[in-house]
């Protein structure tokens, strides 16, 4: 969109207002804000101003076009946004400059978690994101500054990456066992009122929390069916991840208070203790103190106190050693492996390099985050893995002993020996790990039909940062 089609954003539709009837269920909410702002000093006032500023609009929705997403309950995907805002912008604006803006419920999509069980994430409509993304862009860099140095998620210049260092730098400096806390469903129980109170602190524009409320308020549609939100602020949205900054940070500001060593990204947060018995007074303490002055509950299944080597965090563990070493939780590669191998179980009727395109984007991202594990073996290991399940695909494409037994020939396998193992009668799996599969299909072939090799992203990257290598890499099959 074009600056000049920005500026004429204008007009209204039925749509839209239809939306904002059908979602003004924020009764009683104008009341509390009111009473929440009193008596608070004028520090953060006239924000919506900023806000709906051409420049910061402009940019909110080019964040949100670049983003892509999905559609939310009216169906308009973000292709259709420009033509909706050039008709309909200038009313939308005035709604919320006059506080009378209501957003549009969101749209419940569940998805597996890791550990077992759903996430529930709300999908706003593509107008709704481009407003919470503008709200975000002028609300971050009001807050950003305000936060614990401990915090590492949803921040600019912030990364999973600083928070997995941070915490092998407090097992080095001899904090040797970690409080695990883990929250339960904490993106579904977050206290309306109690965040409400923590944005008051900074923000004077009551037009502008009444809006932030109705977003929390926004009800979410289910398989049809609308239902009340009292609770939550479902992920999804742009203004999720600042908003659990905020009420969060009370729990930052307590740990610092007390003087611990943390890290905290989300709603994942690991304390640095020199012993059992004091992690287990601090576990106790903030399941407390999560309670009583958050509302949150801590999962009592999920959280411990134990050694950080035998908990994960962010999908890391570490060693044992007086300077642990980084390396890759076995839960997270086993969740890794889950969703290759049903990559591979799609993959067997289509060519091996078409596969090999598709394992590559999955595989670059996956490494790209554990680049920072220093224990080798596992990159090692997965390769190998990687090759046996291409391997298993070709075999079983192959099918007849007689095509088994041509292709062989054509790999360099001797006469006698492609004849017996073209009909040796075993399974495919065997078949892959067995050695004419690893002399017919070597390393390099994987190589030339341009599969990423995880071992060999992990060496040339420590070469190029200039990090601690491992020697010459072992040639594995």
């Amino acid at each position: 969109m074009s600056t000049k089609e920005a500026e004429n954003w204008s007009g209204t539709t039925e749509s839209l207002r239809d939306g904002c009837a059908r979602n003004a269920q924020g009764i009683g909410s104008d009341a509390a804000v009111d009473a929440a702002v009193a008596g608070t000093p004028e520090r953060y006032d006239q924000l919506l101003k900023r806000i709906v500023e051409r420049t910061n609009m402009w940019q909110a929705y080019s964040r949100v076009v670049s983003n892509r997403g999905s559609a939310g309950v009216d169906g308009m995907s973000v292709a259709e946004l420009k033509d909706y805002l050039k008709n309909n912008w200038l009313h939308i604006k005035e709604l919320l400059l006059n506080g009378e803006y209501y957003p549009q419920a969101v749209r419940g999509v569940e998805i597996p978690k890791p550990t077992g069980g759903v996430r529930q994430l709300g999908i706003p409509t593509a107008v709704d994101r481009l407003i919470q993304q503008a709200v975000h862009q002028v609300l971050s860099p009001l807050y950003d500054p305000t936060f614990s140095e401990n915090c590492f998620g949803f921040r600019p210049g912030r990364s999973a990456h600083q928070a997995v260092l941070q915490a092998r730098q407090f097992a080095s400096e001899g904090y040797r066992f970690v409080v695990d806390i883990d929250l339960e469903k904490f993106f579904d129980r977050v206290n309306h009122d109690i965040l409400m109170a923590r944005l008051t602190r900074l923000i004077t524009d009551k037009n502008l929390l009444r809006l932030i409320r109705r977003y929390l308020q926004a009800g979410i549609l289910r398989n049809g069916v609308l239902n009340e939100r009292l609770e939550g602020t479902p992920q999804g949205g742009p203004l999720s991840p600042l908003l659990s900054n905020i009420l969060l940070d009370d729990l930052d500001k307590e740990l610092e208070r007390r003087g611990h060593k943390f890290c905290r990204y989300a709603d994942d947060c690991n304390i640095y203790v020199k012993s059992k018995r004091a992690g287990e007074r601090v576990l106790a303490s903030l399941t407390k103190f999560l309670s009583e002055t958050l509302k949150l509950t801590v999962n009592p299944k999920k959280s411990a106190v134990d050694r950080p080597w035998k908990r994960k965090f962010l999908g890391y563990s570490m060693t044992s050693e007086k300077n642990p070493r980084l390396k890759v939780a076995k839960e997270s590669v086993k969740r890794f492996t889950g969703n290759l191998k049903e990559l591979f179980r799609r993959a067997r009727g289509r060519s091996i390099v078409t596969t090999a395109a598709e394992v590559n984007s999955k595989l670059t991202g996956w490494i790209n985050y554990f680049i920072l594990a220093e224990v080798k073996n596992i990159f090692e290991e997965l390769d190998g893995w990687l090759r046996r399940r291409f391997r298993n695909i070709l075999w079983r494409q192959w099918k007849l002993g007689k095509k088994r037994y041509s292709e062989l020939l054509k790999r360099g396998i001797a006469d006698e020996r492609a004849r017996k193992s073209a009909g040796n009668g075993r399974g495919a799996w065997w078949n892959s790990g067995a050695s004419h599969m690893n002399e017919a299909f070597p390393k390099r072939f994987f190589d030339s039909i341009g599969l990423v090799s995880l071992m060999d992203v992990k060496m040339n990257r420590n070469f190029n940062f200039g990090t601690a290598g491992y020697g010459t890499v072992r040639p594995v099959v």
